[in-house]
């Protein structure tokens, strides 16, 4: 099978995109003749659907909002050999995607994300581009370092990516998760560089730097927790053991000096501060258990989709 007789679909999630969709749509399917382009309406309150449908895009359509909801519904609704998704603002570069596409098949890889190069000041924006460089710092600190750029909104997808993927986010988060996803299981990833380009006149970012920033930043902590339930927890309880330890110092002494505890509630505080910093470790070898066999389902359901080849009959 080359990779012209692939099933290829691309998946483009749009709210409010009526300025932008038609180029989307155009630059895809000039890009990627042979493919299917799928545009999934997010409750737009413009033309984007019917200007999608109008461009030849299949369209549907998500009521739940958020770009997580979307790209659930995508996932679990299309079925093909390769997945595009690239967000319907037309500022990502579709003749990109063939070349994208040949890494992933290529190399054997799972997922292939656009490193977004901007061509011009206005395409990124800085207090995007500095939010993202600390996010994947932090993510590259917590989970490995495996990408630049993980809030890029252009991905090539293996299906069996695609279908073993269980999308528990609800926004913009999407991308982060997407990435954890692959560190997680240690699935094999790349970058390609790809060009970034401002939105055309009259469509807007719907994105919020600090807004959707700490969304992005409170879904990492909640992954960190659940992925690595054994240092989360041990770091909350060597901090309350501490805490602990610096209320009982004074106390200790006081009593080796005098025979007495004056100060008794502090003493109780300091003794529950230890119960629960014993706890709190406690809990971190059990979830950790747990984890690893979580893991495991998803490894084997990953495993239960066949690898994508190029040259499959």
């Amino acid at each position: 099978m080359t990779s012209t007789q692939l099933r290829i679909a691309v998946l483009v999630p749009c709210y409010n995109e009526e300025a932008a969709v038609a180029a989307v749509v155009a630059g895809f399917r000039k890009a990627l003749p042979s493919a299917e382009i799928y545009v999934y309406d997010n409750n737009s309150r413009d033309r984007t659907a019917a200007v999608a449908c109008e461009a030849g895009a299949i369209v549907r359509s998500e009521r739940r909002q958020g770009k997580g909801h979307v790209v659930r519904r995508m996932f679990a609704d299309v079925e093909a050999d390769v997945y595009v998704l690239v967000d319907g603002d037309a500022t990502y570069d579709a003749p990109s995607a063939p070349r994208m596409i040949d890494r992933l098949l290529d190399d054997h890889l799972d997922m292939v994300v656009g490193l977004r190069v901007d061509q011009v000041p206005a395409a990124y924006r800085l207090g995007h581009r500095t939010g993202n460089r600390m996010l994947t710092g932090f993510l590259s600190s917590t989970f490995g370092h495996a990408f630049k750029d993980i809030l890029s909104g252009y991905r090539v997808f293996s299906r069996r990516f695609v279908k073993s993927f269980p999308v528990l986010s609800d926004g913009f988060e999407i991308e982060t998760e997407l990435a954890v996803y692959a560190l997680e299981l240690s699935l094999p990833v790349a970058e390609v560089e790809t060009p970034y380009y401002a939105r055309p006149e009259g469509s807007f970012s719907k994105l919020n730097t600090w807004r959707d920033g700490l969304r992005i930043l409170g879904t990492m902590l909640k992954l960190y927790r659940s992925e690595r339930p054994l240092r989360f927890f041990t770091a909350i309880g060597i901090l309350l053991a501490l805490v602990s330890v610096i209320l009982a110092i004074p106390i200790v002494i006081t009593f080796i000096e005098t025979g007495l505890v004056p100060r008794l509630p502090t003493a109780v505080l300091s003794m529950g501060l230890m119960i629960m910093a014993l706890l709190s470790a406690s809990s971190g070898l059990v979830l950790d258990t747990v984890t690893r066999g979580r893991r495991e389902m998803k490894m084997l359901a990953y495993l239960s989709q066949p690898a994508l080849k190029r040259d499959a009959g």
